[in-house]
């Protein structure tokens, strides 16, 4: 059952808050694909067994770009270095970490056209689920302006222009989504 408790301008104000943290959540899921390039990102969900506990790389070491294709991470506890490295070659980024007993270097390849095409896959995926994820905010905040006119809260003509002016939100959520993707797929498909 809706909360008919709020106004509408509340329901549009979280809705498009709600719509903002899902570009946001597609952008961090797209910082972490592979494309050839090194960034740090690429480490932001692998997890380390430090003394037990599952933790963050970026949370025992410094994790810089010193090159284009390279990224060095610099544990803070030395004895961290063997976790970090032994995380990284269970993960799922088939890179092969390169450890010389202060630092660990990540050779990141060159993609190949399969793995390019793999990607843009991918990209695709993601944008379509962001895609889906603001459309079912805005059908969510529609149910919510129709519930307030059927309990005769608001007007029909105020339903209409809120709900226009929920479209116009949805409508910038989806091009922001888009454009998110588009570059991704850019960097993805880019050979260098």
């Amino acid at each position: 059952m809706p909360d008919i408790a709020k106004t509408p301008e509340e329901l549009l104000t979280e809705a498009e808050g709600r719509m903002a943290k899902t570009e946001e959540a597609l952008q961090r899921d797209l910082a972490t694909l592979r494309t050839g390039r090194a960034s740090p990102a690429l480490l932001d969900r692998l997890q380390v067994d430090y003394y037990g506990a599952a933790t963050p790389v970026n949370q025992l070491a410094t994790v810089s770009v010193p090159e284009p294709r390279v990224l060095l991470i610099q544990p803070w506890d030395q004895h961290a270095l063997s976790a970090i490295e032994k995380a990284i070659q269970r993960s799922d980024l088939g890179l092969n970490p390169s450890n010389d007993g202060k630092v660990i270097r990540l050779v990141i390849p060159s993609l190949t056209e399969e793995r390019r095409k793999e990607l843009a896959k991918v990209v695709h995926r993601k944008e379509e689920e962001g895609k889906v994820a603001v459309r079912n905010i805005r059908r969510d905040a529609a149910d919510h302006l129709k519930a307030l006119e059927k309990d005769k809260k608001i007007s029909t003509d105020e339903e209409h222009r809120h709900l226009e002016r929920l479209q116009k939100l949805t409508d910038a959520a989806i091009t922001a989504v888009e454009q998110l993707a588009r570059a991704k797929e850019q960097e993805v498909l880019a050979t260098r």
